[in-house]
């Protein structure tokens, strides 16, 4: 039987969620005013060009995002490359395999790997994995593929491959708790039917586990993607800060993020400061572009595993 107080609350709080998702429409148009507002005057004085070049000369007021995107793209593609399969893998195993235990200590230091600043890792990455890359890991890679262009010029340590690997390390806990979570909400019942028709655990893994929780996957890639796109301080301790592109993984580059950081304090000139916040309305588009090809593809991936109709 419904009762009186039913009733009444409904009203209410069927307003309070209409009001917060309203809130949440009115914060990111108010965040899109400013920066179009504040990006106006290059966005008149440069047009278009502003995203097909690369110079990037505050003594001259020339500017162009070409190589700050580049950076952007290419740092976050290593970072969610290294950083999903690797991430679904751990999540199987704590969920799948691992003793309750060995799932427990490892669950946990991977929180606390969610939980450290990012400042915390630039600032290990430049003390100690720079030189760790710089020593090793590019003279090997090096050696292995000779004359690719990936892999050509000096190891200096810094540079696109290491702001990547960086990034993958920062939202691998992210996108591996969600993960673990997901897989962890599939019904026991199912698994075990699947176990009970003779099923082996790498087949009820993927045939099972998997598309029950792929959702919760996409969910959670796409808190990963969200966060490497826009990390500032861990990319701009490693990456190098140069306006450059360049073909080499081992080369300096920089990141719309890393400018930012680096310059914004720096700009005196309206124009300077204009095309900095132009360049942040650049990270806005491509963050939202990016989200949802990531959504197409990953929506396609999962209605050909039957999780999404």
């Amino acid at each position: 039987m419904q009762t009186k107080t039913h009733i009444n609350l409904d009203p209410a709080f069927r307003w309070l969620t209409l009001a917060s998702g309203l809130a949440v429409l009115l914060l990111v148009g108010s965040i899109l005013y400013t920066l179009v507002m504040g990006a106006m005057p290059a966005l008149k004085h440069f047009g278009f060009g502003f995203l097909t070049s690369q110079e990037w000369d505050p003594a001259f007021m020339e500017f162009g995002a070409l190589s700050s995107i580049y950076g952007t793209l290419a740092s976050t593609a290593i970072g969610m490359l290294i950083a999903v399969p690797l991430s679904l893998v751990i999540a199987l195993f704590l969920v799948e395999i691992a003793p309750p235990a060995v799932s427990r200590i490892v669950g946990g230091a991977i929180e606390l790997l969610a939980a450290i600043p990012s400042i915390i890792y630039g600032m290990w990455g430049l003390f100690v994995f720079a030189p760790f890359m710089a020593d090793h890991a590019q003279p090997w890679l090096a050696s292995i593929a000779p004359g690719f262009a990936l892999f050509q010029g000096p190891p200096m340590g810094i540079g696109m491959l290491s702001a990547g690997i960086i990034l993958a390390l920062m939202v691998l806990p992210f996108i591996t708790s969600v993960t673990r979570d997901v897989f962890q909400m599939v019904p026991a019942v199912v698994k075990e039917s699947a176990y009970g028709m003779g099923s082996t655990t790498w087949e009820v893994t993927r045939k099972v586990t998997i598309p029950y929780g792929i959702q919760g996957v996409v969910g959670a890639c796409f808190l990963g993607l969200g966060r490497a796109i826009g990390e500032t301080m861990a990319v701009t301790f490693v990456i190098g800060n140069r306006h450059e592109i360049s073909a080499s993984l081992f080369a300096a580059g920089n990141s719309i993020a890393s400018t930012l950081a680096n310059e914004f304090t720096e700009a005196s000139d309206d124009l300077y400061l204009a095309a900095l916040i132009e360049l942040g309305l650049v990270l806005f588009g491509v963050t939202l572009v990016l989200q949802w090809a990531a959504r197409w593809w990953l929506r396609r991936t999962a209605r050909k595993l039957g999780a999404v109709r």
